[in-house]
């Protein structure tokens, strides 16, 4: 019997012996006969109500939700668990969900899930009954989503891509911000920075701005930034009171360089313009700008307020200063620190494989992957180590010191750790942390758990699962009550997409898959990039024209 039905019953009892009004369901003096079933008791409340506010759960890009205390191994199967409801959009949802429990809107308390859509649209829906709280268009007057570009990275339309960023403390009720694409009817491009009220998705700080750049990269010159070449793929970071954007470009096709753009998240003010390949702006792979993408990872950044970006292939330049740094500032397949300053964003660290120019040269890279940083962990020694975890498309799993990232060496990688060709079939997705494991899904290939000991990672994966999950894999993300119950879930990229739910200590005993009961669960054709939202005993998924919720039955 579960602890709701015991309370029930309770309730019931109480009722009957002190002659109280009975609520619904409870038949005052009259129990129900011996031969009824019990009545199911509601889902059990969550302990601590959670908020999702940004990519992958925090700014380390972990993906780990370690307050769920609703969802369990025992209770996420196929009879008790699968999909509560469907939110419709009006366009496909790209962006991870986002959640705030407790939210007053209209004069009441929801637990609100927040959406946007590629068609320029933002939702807020009450997470529980799936009714829209507010529905607002970023688009201005006489205008329309981006289109494709010739390219089918992003189709039919560009609209809002990358996973928005919540301060619920912003301004009287807090402010979600989201970059969203747009074209003018006289053909122009914008990119446009908008930061909504969560209780009503009104313009605040005098929003949106258009976002606008120039830089003067080493060696002279200026690069002006074109809204029309690039997208805004990576999700957006909120760190040391600045709203970070980076940017990719369509297909590949020149010119495009690697912006980081940063704004006040108070003002919507630009607080700092980099780049990080100022002159790769050719039509072949080792010679573009490398720009950031990172298959929707979101850059990352530490207690310090220094932030971490993949980039991908592209111009290296093997000219290095006197600190061992690129003299004309392009960083092609590398892990870029950036810090901010009175003067700016600048690179103070970075590391990039010894074969970056073989790397981009056969269009295998770095940058297909997102950054996570792990925990603070202690060596063999008792070394306090502070690293990062990255890979990408050659199979490679590299992890770096934040304090010496190890720049590049011509003969080897001087770095804290590789994994060489551990990934096979490579990474297009940002892995996950939970209880001193590292979870990894590369395209066409199993779920690997890695094991953590001594700030090292396991040379081989302790579990996998024995389902292959298609390009580009999956971006997974772990529920658990602190270290226990944890549960690791995926999306697959199929026709119909498939949510995966597997013992996080385990990855060979899975507990559901949403194709278990398609009649009941089905999800329609996948997208690209999707990590499940886990929140207060409900799992949220994007999909062609909405947000699946799943949760118990």
């Amino acid at each position: 019997m579960t602890t709701a039905q015991l309370r029930l019953l309770l309730i019931t009892a109480l009722a009957i012996g002190l002659g109280a009004c009975g609520g619904p369901g409870v038949q005052v003096g009259a129990p129900s006969p011996p031969s009824s079933p019990s009545p199911p008791g509601p889902p059990p409340l969550p302990a601590a109500p959670t908020d999702v506010v940004t990519y992958k759960n925090d700014v380390a890009r972990t993906g780990l939700n370690p307050t769920e205390t609703v969802l369990t191994k025992a209770n996420v199967n196929s009879s008790s668990f699968g999909k509560l409801r469907f939110l419709a959009t009006d366009g496909r949802v790209d962006a991870q969900p986002l959640y705030l429990s407790g939210l007053t809107v209209q004069g009441a308390k929801h637990n609100v899930v927040f959406v946007a859509s590629e068609n320029d649209s933002v939702y807020a829906f009450d997470a529980d009954s799936g009714a829209t709280l507010w529905n607002v268009s970023l688009l201005g007057a006489g205008e329309s989503p981006m289109g494709p570009h010739g390219c089918s990275q992003i189709t039919p339309t560009i609209g809002v891509t990358a996973t928005p960023v919540i301060d619920r403390s912003a301004a009287t009720n807090g402010a979600v911000y989201v970059v969203a694409a747009s074209m003018d009817n006289g053909g122009s491009s914008h990119q446009r920075l908008h930061a909504l009220d969560v209780t009503t998705g009104a313009e605040l700080f005098g929003g949106p701005r258009d976002i606008t750049a120039t830089y003067a990269p080493p060696g002279g010159g200026t690069l002006t930034f074109d809204p029309g070449q690039y997208a805004e793929r990576a999700a957006l970071l909120r760190s040391g009171g600045m709203i970070y954007t980076s940017w990719t470009s369509h297909c590949d096709q020149p010119p495009y360089t690697g912006w980081v753009i940063a704004y006040d998240q108070s003002t919507l003010a630009q607080r700092g313009v980099l780049n990080v390949a100022a002159h790769g702006t050719g039509s072949t792979y080792s010679t573009a700008g490398p720009a950031i993408w990172m298959s929707g990872g979101g850059p990352a950044a530490d207690a310090a307020g220094k932030v971490y970006v993949l980039t991908g292939n592209g111009a290296f330049d093997i000219n290095l200063d006197a600190g061992g740094f690129p003299a004309g500032g392009d960083y092609g397949n590398s892990f870029v620190q950036i810090t901010a300053g009175s003067g700016g964003l600048s690179v103070s660290d970075y590391f990039s494989p010894h074969d970056t120019m073989a790397l981009s040269q056969a269009d295998t890279d770095l940058g297909s992957g997102g950054v996570m940083l792990l925990p603070d962990l202690s060596d063999s020694g008792g070394t306090l180590r502070r690293l990062a975890v990255g890979a990408g498309k050659d199979g490679n799993i590299y992890v770096v010191d934040r304090s010496s990232m190890g720049k590049i060496n011509p003969a080897s990688n001087a770095i804290w750790q590789q994994l060489s060709g551990v990934l096979t079939g490579g990474i297009w997705s940002t892995p996950a942390w939970f209880n001193n494991t590292v979870y990894y899904g590369p395209a066409g290939n199993s779920m690997l758990a890695f094991p953590v000991s001594a700030a090292r990672l396991a040379a081989t994966p302790s579990s996998r699962t024995a389902r292959a999950f298609t390009y580009p894999g999956s971006a997974p993300a772990v529920s658990a009550n602190g270290t226990a119950n944890g549960i690791l879930w995926a999306h697959e990229n199929s026709n119909p997409a498939v949510l995966h739910a597997y013992d996080a200590s385990d990855l060979t005993r899975e507990l559901y898959n949403s194709a278990q009961n398609p009649a009941r669960d089905g999800l329609g054709a996948g997208n690209k990039f999707i990590t499940p939202t886990i929140a207060d005993g409900k799992v949220f998924v994007g999909t062609q024209n909405g947000v699946a919720v799943f949760g118990l039955l």
